[in-house]
C-alpha cells in the first residue's frame, strides 16, 4: 500500500458518524462532541429531521455533515422492524426514489445538499435471488461517498471504494478497542470510520459518554498522528490525492 500524503503529516484518518438522528445524538451529544473537539457526520432520515429541524440546523452550524440515509431507511425483511419496508421487495427505481426524496426532503429543512450517504443495516442490495442487484452504483451517482457497517477493516486509501466505505461499529465498545484500532490506522495509513447510533447512554447501540469524549481527545491529539475529519473532509481528500496522482 501506497502511504497517503495525510494533511499535515497525519499517519492516519479518523471520522465519527452517527446514524438515523436519535435524539440522544442532539442531547447530549452535541456537548460531548464538543467537550471533545470534534465534528462528526450525521446520517439522517428526513423524518426525524422534521421532528427536531431547528436543532438540527444548530448542529450544520457547529460544523458537523448532515449525510443522506434514506427516506424510509429499507433493511432486510429478516428484521422483524424492516418487514414491511424490505429491501427484497425493492427494484432500483424503488431505490432511487428513496434516495432523492430524502435529498430533497433534507434540502428543504437544512438548507444543505447532502453529499455522503450511509447504506441502512449496512446493505447494498434490492431484490433477491436471480433478480438481486447492488444500488452501490446509484449512490456513486449521487454522493461522494457511501458508508457501509459492521464491516471488519480500516479504508486503504489507495484502494477503498468511495461509494462503500468500511464502516466499523462503534456502540459499546470499550476504549480498549477504539484506541487499538485507531493506532492501527495510523500505523498502516488508513482510514477508520467509528459507526455509532445513540450516544452518551450505557446500553444497545449507543457509545457511551466517556468512551466518545476520550475517542475524540486521543484521535485529536498531536503524538498520535490522526487527522480527526468528516467523512467528507476525508473522502475529498482521498479523491482529490488520487487525481493529483499521489495515491
Amino acid at each position: 500500500m501506497t502511504a497517503a500524503p495525510w494533511p499535515a503529516g497525519k499517519r492516519g484518518a479518523v471520522s465519527l458518524t452517527f446514524d438515523d438522528a436519535r435524539p440522544s445524538q442532539l442531547d447530549p451529544g452535541m456537548a460531548l462532541l464538543e467537550k471533545g473537539g470534534a465534528r462528526a457526520t450525521f446520517y439522517v432520515s428526513p423524518q426525524r429531521v422534521r421532528e427536531r429541524t431547528a436543532d438540527w440546523k444548530a448542529v450544520l452550524k457547529a460544523g458537523h455533515e448532515i449525510g443522506n440515509h434514506t427516506k424510509s431507511h429499507p433493511c432486510t425483511g429478516n428484521y422483524a422492524f424492516s418487514r414491511k419496508n424490505a429491501l427484497e421487495t425493492f427494484d432500483l427505481t424503488r431505490m432511487e426514489r428513496d434516495l432523492d426524496e430524502a435529498t430533497a426532503e433534507i434540502r428543504e429543512m437544512l438548507g444543505v445538499t447532502p453529499e455522503c450517504f450511509a447504506y441502512p443495516c449496512g446493505q447494498t442490495y434490492v431484490g433477491r435471488g436471480e433478480q438481486l442487484k447492488s444500488y452501490i452504483p446509484l449512490v456513486a451517482k449521487r454522493f461522494v461517498s457511501g458508508r457501509g457497517y459492521l464491516n471488519e477493516a480500516a479504508n486503504d486509501p489507495e484502494i477503498c471504494d468511495l461509494a462503500y466505505l468500511m464502516g466499523t461499529g462503534y456502540d459499546q465498545m470499550p476504549f480498549t478497542e477504539v484506541k487499538r484500532l485507531m493506532d492501527a490506522a495510523a500505523r498502516e495509513g488508513r482510514w477508520l470510520i467509528l459507526v455509532g447510533h445513540d450516544m452518551g447512554a450505557k446500553k444497545f447501540q449507543s457509545v457511551e459518554a466517556e468512551i466518545l469524549v476520550e475517542t475524540c481527545r486521543y484521535a485529536n491529539d498531536p503524538a498520535n498522528g490522526l487527522w480527526l475529519a468528516t467523512v467528507g473532509e476525508v473522502a475529498r481528500h482521498v479523491a482529490g490525492q488520487r487525481k493529483s496522482g499521489a495515491l
